[in-house]
């Protein structure tokens, strides 16, 4: 078991009952738990096991291709939003190095008359790996269902409709990025993997934390390790998620850093799944979340795609 001081709770003690008072208490102890580090591990998640290895296994044999054969993949004028990103180009807010990655997008799929269309671009698929379509949207789809119930039990916790932030979500421009951290060569290359960094979205589900790496930075400044046992989700609230509550739940620092010893020299994957509002959601305040100790921090709301835009400028992915 992670001996990381951040917790990990069985989310069946909520999804496998209609105790009110049992699940009352679920919903209070996430709720504590992301009031104080904005991170939990979920376990007992209902996603099959072999469906993640699967994931995980064709994830692997995409970035093992040729890096001609990836470079078709990208999608130019994107923003990276589908397909394949290079090595050296995702750079963190403030970091002087780019992070040490590349990694490919896959979105939700909405039909091309949808209002949203011209926001939310068609998927690209690889057509070396014709198994990676079905095995990814499938993962996809599972991590979709799964946040949709943290954000109820969320919801429930801020004392909102338990469908407050579903009814905003079920067209999300949602993202599964699958990440492939190269072995990092010697010389004067940062022995940082990912910059330290909060997420852009209302919520991120990260598969494969299992792997050194994941550090994630205390209320006190100090980086804490999170490596989570095989069987975990980590769920880490995001900065829409932040604004929209007030700061009520912290969207926290985190990166990936080099694990020491051998592991230095080994490649890394992870799958995180970042969970959007609508486009045109507003990322307003939520009126719940002010009070006389904790004062509006946001005079004007946003939509969901325009500070989706104003943050991935700061990154460099558009």
């Amino acid at each position: 078991m992670s001996q990381s001081p951040i917790p990990t709770f069985d989310i069946s003690e909520y999804t496998g009952t209609t105790d009110p008072a049992a699940r009352a208490a679920f919903v209070k102890k996430l709720g504590d738990a992301y009031r104080e580090w904005g991170f939990a591990g979920i376990r007992n998640h209902g996603i099959a096991a072999a469906s993640i290895d699967a994931a995980y296994d064709v994830f692997k044999a995409f970035f093992s291709l040729p890096d001609a054969v990836k470079q078709q993949y990208k999608v130019p004028g994107s923003g990276g939003a589908r397909g394949f990103t290079p090595f050296g180009i995702e750079t963190a807010k403030g970091a002087t190095h780019f992070d040490l990655k590349e990694f490919f997008h896959i979105g939700r799929e909405i039909p091309r008359d949808s209002k949203y269309a011209e926001i939310m671009q068609p998927n690209v698929w690889p057509s070396e790996l014709p198994e990676f379509k079905t095995i990814g949207y499938g993962l996809y789809e599972s991590l979709d269902s799964l946040g949709n119930v943290v954000l109820e039990i969320l919801a429930t916790d801020l004392g909102l409709a338990p469908d407050f932030f579903v009814e905003r979500t079920y067209s999300g421009n949602s993202i599964l990025r699958p990440i492939h951290y190269p072995p990092i060569p010697d010389g004067d290359v940062p022995n940082v993997r990912a910059g330290e960094h909060e997420d852009i979205n209302l919520i991120t589900l990260l598969v494969g934390a299992s792997a050194e790496g994941l550090e994630v930075k205390s209320r006190k400044g100090e980086w804490v390790p999170f490596t989570a046992d095989a069987d975990t989700i980590v769920v880490n609230i995001g900065d829409m998620l932040q604004r929209m509550t007030n700061h009520v739940y912290p969207s926290t620092t985190h990166r990936v850093v080099n694990p020491k010893g051998a592991n230095a020299r080994a490649p890394r994957y992870s799958t995180p799944f970042f969970l959007h509002l609508n486009p045109d959601a507003s990322v307003g305040v939520l009126p719940s979340t002010i009070t006389p100790d904790n004062p509006s921090r946001y005079a004007e709301a946003i939509t969901a795609n325009e500070y989706l835009m104003e943050r991935l400028r700061e990154i460099k992915l558009v």
